[in-house]
């Protein structure tokens, strides 16, 4: 069965969910270099079924689109450009940074651990993933 595949996106990383085949449970996957995300979804999808695949959207708290917004715009071109035949959905990514590093704190991580910045990106990314599904 088809999955969702979840996309947080950054200037460096890029956090990456997908859900189970059932689409109960998100999961974090991997965080991958921003450069090589093409590539890397290029051979995912030729691995894996995935129905759809969704992106954050950053705005700052009243709403309007925050700076890294034009960043991921530019992704979501090449993405359209490259995968056409892909539903691309986009969702409000306010506070999973945040939600993602009280996760750590409270799963017991380490301080050391929780500088993992790419780890923190793979929890924000299954963090929207789950809120996604919960809302649908």
């Amino acid at each position: 069965m088809p999955r969702i595949l979840s996309i947080d996106y950054g200037i460096k990383r890029t956090g990456i969910a997908i859900t189970d085949e059932m689409k109960i449970i998100a999961s974090g996957l991997t965080t991958v270099s921003s450069e090589t995300l093409i590539a890397f979804l290029k051979d995912y999808f030729s691995k894996e079924k995935v129905e759809q695949v969704i992106i954050g959207e950053p705005k700052q708290m009243d709403g309007t689109p925050s700076q890294s917004a034009e960043i991921i715009e530019k992704f979501i071109k090449t993405f359209k450009m490259t995968f056409p035949e892909m539903p691309l959905d986009r969702v409000d990514e306010r506070f999973t940074s945040k939600m993602a590093f009280q996760t750590m704190i409270d799963s017991g991580l380490k301080k050391k651990q929780r500088q993992n910045k790419g780890l923190i990106d793979e929890i924000a990314a299954t963090i929207m993933l789950q809120d996604y599904m919960n809302r649908k």
